[in-house]
């Protein structure tokens, strides 16, 4: 099961990072191409994690998010 944390900005300006996995999905590209097609939709819905809480996340909402690249931020 692959696993990524995003940073969403929502339409509202406000942002946060979630923790996205699925069960079907073995491959960190693979799923964040997943997370990019759904939330293309006009109808998508993501099931996500903020801390403790699941968060379901609807396109309509988001204005961008953003993949980590691993290692070291320049």
């Amino acid at each position: 099961m692959a696993t990524t944390v995003l940073r969403v900005r929502l339409v509202g300006g406000d942002r946060m990072d979630i923790t996205c996995n699925e069960p079907g999905i073995s491959d960190e590209e693979e799923l964040v191409e997943h997370v990019i097609s759904t939330l293309a939709q006009d109808s998508g819905a993501l099931r996500t994690k903020h801390g403790d809480r699941l968060v379901v996340l609807y396109s309509r909402g988001v204005a961008a998010i953003e993949v980590a690249p691993r290692g070291a931020v320049t």
